[in-house]
């Protein structure tokens, strides 16, 4: 997947955001925590994309060699891709929507619904 696809997948999901920080790495956050990294300093460290994962989904992405632990961010299940195309288009997207979910799980009520994710 090219970057501009990723970038335009993650921004379509329910109230994300995009900031640039890190070396012009792409962001994305909902409410304000971090789901998936594209760019900059991702491509600098030796691979592709990185998103939070279940502990079963980071479990398998390593083991079939699809992705390695992030850097900084593997104690908390965060996956960097081997590479862009690692990942079929389609199983990205439902990775990253599944990244989505497990940060929206997270925030407050409050939160969820001030973003209108109740």
């Amino acid at each position: 997947m090219r970057l501009k696809t990723f970038e335009a997948h993650c921004l379509r999901l329910p109230a994300a955001t995009k900031v640039v920080q890190w070396e012009g790495t792409s962001v994305f956050k909902v409410g304000g925590k971090m789901f998936a990294l594209g760019g900059g300093f991702c491509e600098q460290s030796g691979g592709g994309y990185m998103f939070k994962t279940s502990a079963m989904a980071y479990q398998m992405l390593i083991e079939q060699g699809l992705a390695r632990p992030a850097p900084y961010l593997a104690r908390a299940m965060w996956v960097q891709l081997i590479s862009n195309n690692s990942l079929p288009d389609a199983e990205l997207k439902a990775y990253l929507g599944e990244a989505h979910a497990l940060i929206v799980a997270k925030l407050t009520r409050k939160s969820r619904e001030a973003l209108g994710l109740a």
